[in-house]
């Protein structure tokens, strides 16, 4: 049995900033997480990926964040069930949660904070016959290393934030992008749209709008796709064919844990993100409540929060001073300690 003060379901952004939050708060923590690594999405799916709303960063990658994250919480010893899904959980008759995994390890706590992002998820895929045939062997879903369509010839497909986005980096590291849709609006974020259009002005991304892939050619691997639109049939030679239509997210097990589900997320009280069971709460992109945004800066606001009320459960009766690290530094559970600066009104005293 593996015990510990919050443990946390979903080892993503938000799941791994918990860890500091609690650590502030002298709260060990424990992460179980279905992937192997931490990191969630951003290390699995995008790593390579550039993330542009983290505060001080105007550029980061996805990949990059975890790897800050990880060294932020270091000093907090947190303690990893990875390659493991949370499969069950049940609350005895002294509040104590205790949750176990697809491979039967046990996990006891007083409070459980669900960050699992967008839960279990497969990428949608176009209907096409042979697309079987070709995955693994020119067809990708998900791009993890960016640098193995260099100098190559890539269709991209979709329309949204994820399809633009690509297009612009593999088009920028020198990839022959065709970016294909069905329509000739694009769904994706503003200025994304205006980089696609000045890459196309230079010849670096062909736009085959509306349109859209119908068929894949090739022995062994791919070798090219046949895409229709308003001008007829054209088949166009590839080496890798990359449709982006987005997630299929799925709660998983969490389904059917009790909790009240609302279009396959978590509903919760934005007073601390609790649940509708007392000492389980839900933050990150697996919650929802009026004025919900889906951004890793929104669940680390709410894994603060969330942090505040768990220290209340796990230390009934105790209160708690806030104090700014400016102030107080932070004391790492190794016995460290990185004291604060001093402050302005110090410096004058002084």
């Amino acid at each position: 049995m593996i015990k510990t003060d919050i443990l946390i379901i979903g080892a993503g952004p938000t799941g791994l900033f918990t860890v500091f939050e609690a650590g502030l708060l002298k709260l060990r923590c424990h992460l179980i997480d279905a992937l192997p690594q931490p990191g969630g999405q951003c290390s699995e799916i995008y790593p390579k990926k550039p993330i542009y709303d983290i505060p001080a960063y105007p550029e980061i990658l996805a990949g990059d964040l975890t790897k800050k994250l990880l060294e932020q919480i270091k000093q907090f010893e947190p303690s990893y069930t990875l390659g493991e899904r949370a499969e069950e959980i049940i609350k005895d008759k002294e509040g104590m949660f205790t949750v176990t995994t697809n491979k039967g390890t046990k996990h006891q706590a007083p409070v459980v904070a669900i960050a699992g992002g967008l839960g279990s998820f497969e990428p949608r895929k176009p209907q096409l016959d042979n697309l079987a045939k070709y995955e693994e062997k020119g067809v990708e879903y998900i791009i993890k290393d960016p640098e193995i369509y260099r100098n190559k010839k890539v269709v991209i497909a979709g329309g949204g934030d994820s399809a633009l986005d690509w297009s612009i980096f593999l088009a920028n590291i020198n990839a022959d992008v065709h970016l294909v849709h069905r329509r000739n609006e694009f769904r994706g974020a503003l200025d994304s749209v205006e980089k696609v259009k000045e890459l196309k002005n230079q010849n670096k991304i062909n736009i085959i709008t509306p349109a859209e892939v119908i068929e894949l050619k090739g022995n062994k691997k791919l070798n090219s796709v046949v895409v229709s639109h308003n001008e007829g049939k054209k088949e166009i030679k590839v080496d890798h064919f990359i449709p982006l239509f987005g997630l299929s997210p799925k709660l998983g097990p969490i389904a059917n844990w009790g909790l009240d589900i609302e279009k396959n997320a978590i509903k919760v009280d934005t007073y601390d993100y609790q649940t509708n069971i007392p000492g389980i709460f839900a933050i990150g992109d697996i919650n929802t409540y009026p004025g919900k945004l889906k951004l890793i800066l929104c669940g680390f606001h709410e894994a603060t929060l969330m942090c505040q009320s768990a220290y209340k459960i796990i230390n009934p009766g105790k209160k708690y001073i806030l104090k700014y690290t400016t102030v107080s530094g932070i004391d790492g559970f190794d016995g460290s300690r990185k004291e604060a600066p001093k402050s302005v009104v110090q410096a004058i005293n002084e």
